[in-house]
This record gives C-alpha cells, sequence and structure tokens, in this order.
C-alpha cells in the first residue's frame, strides 16, 4: 500500500472518504455549490474548509445533470435547512473554540495516575494487592488517554489541525502504544456512516455477532451459523469486552503500521512500550511485565467496549438508508444522562449525539448545544434518545439477545 503524498498527511484522513460519498452520485463544480446533505458530512469533519478544497479542486468536475437519479431526492430538505442554522448557532455562541485548560487538566490528572502507579509498587513492592491495584489505576489513565486522544484525534482542541495530529500522536502513540492513522482511517468511516453495513467498520463483526434486525433475518434465511448467536448475549461476556483491545486491536494496530510503512506511528507507539517496560521489568522480569501490560488492557477493554456501544449497538443498524446528516445520527446514536461521574467515565460520549452532530466541538460544549439539539428533534418529530447510565449498559445486552431470537427464528422457520 503507498503512502499519502506528504501534503496529504496533515489532512483528516476522512476528507477523499466523505468526497466519495457526495460524489457518488453527484459530481460538483465546487465544495460550496453542493445543497446536499452530504455537504454537512464534510463540514463536520474539516475545521479548515479553504484547505482542504486545494486537494478537492482536481476532482470536482461538474454537475449531475437534471435529469439523472439522485439518492438525495426525497430528503428532507427542512431539516437539511434547519440543521444547517443551528449550525451556524453554534459558530455563532463559540461552542467550536475549545478552553485549553480543560484539556490540560485532563493530560495533568492522566500524567498523575501513572505517577501513582509507579509509587505503588516502588513503595509498597510487587505483591498481589499491590499489583491489582496498580493495575486498575493504570487501566484508568489508559481509558482517560483513550477519551483525550479521540479529542485530538477530531481536531476539537486547537485552531490550527498541525497542532492536533501532533499531539495526536504523542497521546495514541506514547500514552497508549497505538497509531494515529489506523484509528482516523477506522473511527471516521465510523463517524461518516454510523452504524451502516459494509461502511462503517464498527460493525464488521466477522461473523461473531449479527447486530440490528435486518442482519440477523438475512443470516437466518441464508443459514448462516458461524456461531449460536441465540446465545450471543451470553458469549458476548466472554468474547466482547474482554478480548478486543488485548487481542483484535492490537494485532490489527501492529500489521496496519507494518503494511502501511507508518514508521512514524510505529516509532511512537515503540516509545511507549519502551517506557512501560523500563518502568515495570525491574519490578516483574520480562515475562511478568507482558502479563501485567495484558491484564491492563484486560481491564481497560471492558472500559472502552462497554462504553462505546451504549450509545450505538442498541440503535438502528442496516443498510445505507439516504437519509439527510442530521436524521441518519440521530438513527444510530442516543445519550446517556449527564453527570459529572458520566462525563468523566465516558469522555463525555455520553452526548453520543451531539458528538456525531458536530464532531470537531470541544466535548465540554456539548451540554450546551444539547438542548438546542433537543428543540430541532422536537420540531421534526425525530426521537431523541437519553437514558441512565446502567439502563444503557443493560441494554447492550439485551439489543444483542433480540437480534439473537431474530436469527433463530429466520433460521429455523424462513
Amino acid at each position: 500500500m503507498t503512502r499519502e503524498p506528504p501534503g496529504c498527511r496533515r489532512l483528516n484522513s476522512l476528507m477523499l472518504y466523505t468526497f466519495r460519498s457526495i460524489t457518488s452520485h453527484r459530481s460538483l463544480s465546487r465544495p460550496e455549490r453542493c445543497a446536499t446533505s452530504s455537504q454537512d458530512a464534510f463540514r463536520a469533519f474539516h475545521r479548515d474548509q479553504d484547505f482542504v478544497r486545494k486537494f478537492l479542486k482536481p476532482l470536482l468536475v461538474g454537475e449531475l445533470a437534471p435529469e439523472e437519479p439522485s439518492q438525495d431526492r426525497g430528503k428532507n430538505s427542512q431539516i437539511i435547512e434547519d440543521f444547517r442554522a443551528l449550525r451556524k448557532t453554534a459558530e455563532d455562541m463559540n461552542l467550536f473554540k475549545s478552553n485549553h485548560l480543560f484539556f490540560l487538566l485532563h493530560l495533568a490528572h492522566i500524567i498523575v495516575m501513572e505517577s501513582i502507579a509507579w509509587f505503588t509498587i516502588f513503595y509498597f513492592g510487587n505483591g498481589w494487592i499491590p499489583t491489582i491495584i496498580t493495575a486498575f489505576v493504570l487501566a484508568t489513565s489508559q481509558a482517560q488517554a483513550g477519551w483525550l486522544q479521540h479529542d485530538y484525534g477530531h481536531l476539537s482542541v486547537y485552531k490550527k489541525s498541525t497542532w492536533n495530529h501532533l499531539v495526536h500522536k504523542f497521546v495514541i502513540g506514547h500514552l497508549k502504544g497505538a497509531s494515529a492513522n489506523w484509528w482516523n482511517h477506522r473511527h471516521f468511516q465510523h463517524h461518516a456512516k454510523p452504524n451502516i453495513f459494509q461502511k462503517d467498520p464498527d460493525v464488521n463483526m466477522l461473523h461473531v455477532f449479527v447486530l440490528g434486525e435486518w442482519q440477523p433475518i438475512e443470516y437466518g434465511k441464508k443459514k448462516l451459523k458461524y456461531l449460536p448467536y441465540n446465545h450471543q448475549h451470553e458469549y458476548f461476556f466472554l468474547i466482547g469486552p474482554p478480548l478486543l483491545i488485548p487481542m483484535y486491536f492490537q494485532y490489527q494496530i501492529i500489521m496496519t503500521m507494518i503494511v502501511r510503512k507508518d514508521w512514524v506511528d510505529l516509532a511512537w507507539a515503540i516509545s511507549y512500550y519502551a517506557r512501560f517496560f523500563i518502568t515495570y521489568i525491574p519490578f516483574y522480569g520480562i515475562l511478568g511485565a507482558i502479563l501485567f501490560l495484558n491484564f491492563i488492557r484486560f481491564l481497560e477493554s471492558h472500559w472502552f467496549v462497554w462504553v462505546t456501544q451504549m450509545n450505538h449497538i442498541v440503535m438502528e443498524i442496516d443498510r445505507e438508508p439516504y437519509r439527510d446528516w442530521f436524521s441518519s445520527q440521530l438513527a444510530a446514536t442516543c445519550n446517556v444522562e449527564q453527570s459529572f461521574f458520566n462525563d468523566w467515565f465516558s469522555g463525555h460520549l455520553n452526548f453520543q449525539i451531539e458528538h456525531h452532530l458536530f464532531p470537531t466541538m470541544p466535548r465540554h460544549n456539548f451540554h450546551k448545544i444539547a438542548p438546542l439539539v433537543k428543540s430541532l428533534c422536537a420540531k421534526h418529530g425525530i426521537q431523541y434518545q437519553e437514558k441512565p447510565l446502567l439502563r444503557a449498559l443493560q441494554d447492550i445486552v439485551g439489543s444483542l439477545k433480540k437480534s439473537g431470537d431474530l436469527w433463530l427464528d429466520a433460521y429455523l422457520h424462513k
């Protein structure tokens, strides 16, 4: 796989992805002439519109003839217009301006936890109790670093994209041992087409789970039984939260960096492993440090899976419905009630609706735009789902059971 030209590396990796979403059915002479809802997707991900247009200009070749079919026909133009007015209101309220102190303090509390973890082992020794306590502290710092890299990856901290990209590589690479390019490529596909089969990698379950209503019925009709899906709500606890980060993500990250020859990301990741093993090999030895690292990731993986799935897996998961941007995000996302703990625990992803509508908005401003989003939903009769944290977690299991039952019924009777 070839690397992008140096200038393109500074771009959000979704630029061409969203552009293909636009031009799959409409070729435009200028991005601003796009009156379709695809323009909302493009604007949502790119802070510097003038910069990205430099790369798009050679690709724009004309306009769709009036008699040609368009996937945008039939979309609610009033919703599109009202959402753009809402975005303009958010801009006028300076809700896309970040509080740098907020993110600095967030980084500081991650570093403090890393220091406490080392001090615990240094002072109390490497017995079982200090080791378990330290593992939980480090898993917490890793989870919080995951939310922080998410902010920089979405360009929601600094006005200049270059600074966001640089700090993003530091946080996800040096603090977590992962790849910024891998994350960008995967995560922005999810944002462009959330919960859409064959377009959102987060619903590509490799035949391990069946999701939503359409997929389990299709698998059942075709008599596909890679696993007993009617029990997926039970084996989810064994192969979902425990294994996603320690096994699947780690393998995918390392292979992606090597295959794509992402040597910069690989260097950042190596710096994380070097720091970790230099710190903990003196206490545990090489094998012990490797086991310790994987136990930390085992704990973090539970945290990550439950938080990320409570907003999406319980929502509509289907093929491409070609809705407007606003409606498509509301169909695929739901919120969890606000509290200091919920905000911290989920990295403000309890405001998943607002995050998906405005991915470059700093997370500390989600609660300010949320009432306006609710009002727009009420105006157009669109459901705005918000639930308590424990219910949101329970609904994950419930949705898996529902999909599994649909599969079994189709498998046996259709």
